[in-house]
């Protein structure tokens, strides 16, 4: 499937990401700030944009896409690979959250929500590709075009970073990419992949403990016997 061609910059070196505890990559630019401010806010908006949905208000639609859907197409490029797939599932996302807005109960925000039809709308698109691939049986298949990076970003860092990212589980990826990525809160990724608030810091401590086994070099045997 190639690798997942990480949308964002990568600011922190290998050594120190996965070994501070609460050590973050640069979020996107529409991750908000102050907790107690944010949190009171964000119910507002929530609460807002729910009732406006529910009304057929297409502004609210456009509100939600103005306010998250940059960082929305992040996360489906990093799952997808390439901004064409990701740009597609947004948009499918958004027709599944005005086509399902009646059956939303708030039993978590509008927002957690709606990025949890997106995390489901991006894997139910790669298990779609791989049938796609499968019946074909076309080795030639295109390969996804990589997102431009950072300047910053040496394409060797970057290439061991994408691989060993592939070979976690598809949980421990997910949450990594949400929390050290997009800048999710635990709470909002338990919202996400229906989970433990728990369940998702253990399971980026085991993501950062594999990617710092993987990426870490091999120590010389001159070394060990110093």
């Amino acid at each position: 499937m190639g690798t997942m061609g990480l949308a964002l910059p990568w600011k922190a070196r290998i050594s120190s990401l996965p070994r501070e505890r609460g050590t973050r990559v640069e979020p996107s630019e529409h991750l908000v700030v102050g907790p107690n401010r944010a949190v009171t806010d964000a119910k507002s908006e929530d609460a807002a944009l729910v009732a406006a949905c529910r009304s057929g208000d297409l502004r609210a639609y456009e509100r939600l896409y103005t306010i998250h859907g940059a960082r929305m197409k992040n996360l489906a490029r990093n799952v997808l690979g390439n901004p064409s797939d990701a740009e597609d599932a947004v948009q499918e996302t958004f027709l599944k959250v005005q086509r399902s807005i009646a059956s939303f109960r708030g039993q978590s925000s509008f927002v957690t929500w709606t990025y949890r039809i997106l995390i489901n709308t991006c894997y139910d698109a790669r298990r779609s590709r791989l049938r796609k691939k499968e019946v074909a049986n076309d080795d030639s298949e295109e390969t996804p075009r990589p997102e431009p990076r950072a300047p910053v970003a040496h394409p060797s860092l970057r290439m061991a970073l994408e691989r060993a990212l592939a070979k976690l589980t598809q949980h421990q990826r997910n949450v990594f990419l949400l929390y050290e990525v997009e800048g999710f809160r635990h709470a909002e990724i338990a919202g996400m992949l229906e989970m433990t608030e728990t369940a998702s810091k253990n399971t980026l401590f085991q993501a950062k403990k594999n990617l710092r086994q993987m990426l870490e070099p091999p120590r010389s045997s001159g070394a060990e016997t110093r």
